[in-house]
């Protein structure tokens, strides 16, 4: 423990030089050395950024009827243009441009929970409009979180902050950026489920068309079954009535050959009859055959006077 003399004590020893006066001096400049050399190492060691004051994010939340896959796919192309939505710098310029996509955020850091986080960073936005308390340039980071919720329902969140460069202040939006990039994608996300409906519609009315064809088809496949059925019996009476016509239509033999008005060779002659006559056999007995002409008269002809039609 150091000792200390009174103070007039103190005094004479330093004035006589004695070896108490001697010591003093010794620790007075070494304190002064050692607070050169801190000082020294502090002026040359690296200086560190100064931490963000984080104020957290509100943030909004979203739940889309449509697929996680077509929610990602939108996500990443409004991630990836360079338009910030729902806010801007100056008055006569309320778009603000030159956003860059990014993997990850140094204030939000890596995402590590369900789903998949997308960044948008702009860089040099000075007192960007509807972010709290924003008054000096900075950088505008957009996230964007898709969950798929079940096969035709995914979840959306949307955060958006400006960090200030000087200060490392984080200053949360209003809810205007989520709002207005959400509205992108919820555009675009209408336009591919307007798209799809197009095309299940030309899918539908092709699927309609091909049906009505396919009946046809099969009507037609059904008339020609029909029509072969009707002309294999048309070819089978044709057959029959050949088969008839052979059996009951007969031809004259001879010419003058005499038709007689009863089966009698002592029978009156009605008519003669040239050779190669045709007449149709209505009475077949053992030797004559009661036959019709064509004009319609009728009388007997002997068996050995006709043959059969070749």
């Amino acid at each position: 423990m150091p000792y200390f003399l009174p103070g007039g004590a103190q005094a004479r020893a330093v004035g006589r030089g004695n070896p108490m006066a001697r010591g003093l001096r010794f620790m007075r400049g070494l304190a002064f050395l050692l607070g050169i050399v801190v000082t020294g190492i502090a002026s040359a060691a690296p200086s560190r950024p100064p931490q963000v004051k984080a104020q957290g994010s509100a943030g909004l939340a979203f739940e889309l009827d449509a697929s996680e896959a077509d929610v990602l796919e939108v996500v990443k192309i409004v991630a990836e243009d360079p338009i910030v939505r729902g806010t801007y710098v100056y008055e006569n310029a309320k778009v603000l441009a030159g956003a860059l996509p990014a993997n990850s955020s140094s204030y939000f850091g890596t995402w590590a929970g369900p789903g998949r986080a997308f960044y948008k960073v702009l860089t040099g936005a000075v007192a960007p409009r509807h972010f709290k308390d924003s008054g000096d340039a900075g950088t505008i980071t957009v996230r964007y979180v898709v969950q798929g919720q079940s096969e035709s329902r995914t979840h959306l969140r949307i955060d958006a902050v400006f960090v200030e460069d000087a200060h490392r202040k984080a200053d949360i939006s209003d809810g205007s950026v989520e709002s207005a990039e959400f509205k992108e994608i919820q555009d675009r996300l209408r336009q591919i489920q307007f798209a799809d409906q197009e095309a299940a519609a030309l899918v539908k009315k092709r699927q309609e068309q091909d049906e009505r064809e396919a009946a046809l088809l099969r009507q037609r496949q059904e008339e020609t079954a029909k029509l072969e059925v009707a002309e294999s019996s048309l070819k089978s009476v044709d057959s029959q009535i050949r088969e008839l016509r052979h059996k009951v239509v007969v031809t004259v033999r001879n010419e003058g050959t005499e038709l007689k008005s009863a089966p009698f060779h002592s029978a009156a002659k009605l008519q003669s009859l040239a050779a190669g006559t045709e007449v149709v056999v209505l009475i077949l007995t053992p030797s004559w055959l009661g036959v019709e002409t064509t004009d319609q008269h009728r009388g007997w002809l002997r068996l050995d006077q006709v043959e059969a039609i070749p």
